[in-house]
């Protein structure tokens, strides 16, 4: 099967090695992984800041950079959850809306793409670690995902998933409400460290870096004795 990958701008920057992660997934799966490097942003930034038109002269170019009958796949259920969502009304009277309903059908977040299309869910990964996991507004609301990396997560050898409370409670990123709401974004995080920290786990997963970008940045800060991972490094882990 012929996957396209599309590697969201911050996993670019700042978490590259999530993104060879889920290249080495994807192989093992069986998958022939493609990656087109003049792919940019998906315009969700712009759009969240009520830049409509930049927000659809990026998000045009996404649809060009797309286009064939091959399935795309993202380490971000935000990004995805934009993409299948919100371009179908961006572009609702445009010549190019055939287009980008078809798109919408063809773009799938990792985990999501792993248990729903290929309908694989072990990789003979290991992980010794007791673990807990955040479901991202994006992954649970925007893309319906739940049940999925959680059974990924089973799969794992000497992984303990333990539920924390309140686990479909926001981070409090939400891409700039973090920069113009800072107090109430970083107060949002801290309940969610707390409520993970009393589960006695190591690591936080979560399908979206956006997420544990934010919640890194407080572990950092008050140096808690917790870590973030990206579901993709799961299930890298253990085998070559």
């Amino acid at each position: 099967m012929k996957v396209q990958l599309f590697i969201p701008c911050f996993v670019d920057q700042l978490y590259p090695s999530t993104a060879f992660n889920m290249i080495k997934v994807l192989e093992n799966a069986g998958c022939e992984v493609s990656y087109n490097t003049n792919q940019t942003c998906c315009g969700q930034p712009a759009f969240n800041a009520g830049f409509t038109d930049e927000c659809k002269a990026v998000a045009n170019k996404f649809v060009n950079d797309f286009e064939g009958t091959d399935f795309i796949v993202s380490p971000s259920a935000s990004c995805t959850g934009f993409v299948r969502n919100y371009y179908p009304k961006m572009f609702e009277n445009a010549s190019t809306h055939n287009q980008v309903k078809d798109l919408g059908k063809r773009v799938y977040e990792f985990t999501e793409f792993l248990t729903d299309i290929l309908k694989i869910e072990n990789f003979n990964a290991v992980m010794n670690a007791k673990v807990t996991y955040h479901d991202s507004c994006a992954g649970l609301r925007e893309c319906k995902i739940k049940e999925g990396p959680r059974r990924l997560l089973s799969h794992v050898k000497g992984l303990e998933l333990i539920e924390m409370d309140d686990n479909e409670t926001c981070c409090g990123f939400g891409g700039t409400f973090s920069v113009k709401f800072d107090a109430i974004s970083t107060a949002m995080a801290d309940q969610k460290l707390t409520n993970a920290m009393a589960t006695g786990a190591s690591h936080i997963i979560s399908t979206d870096l956006s997420c544990l970008m934010q919640l890194d940045g407080v572990i950092k800060n008050k140096k808690l004795p917790i870590q973030t991972m990206h579901i993709a490094d799961v299930l890298a882990s253990g085998w070559e």
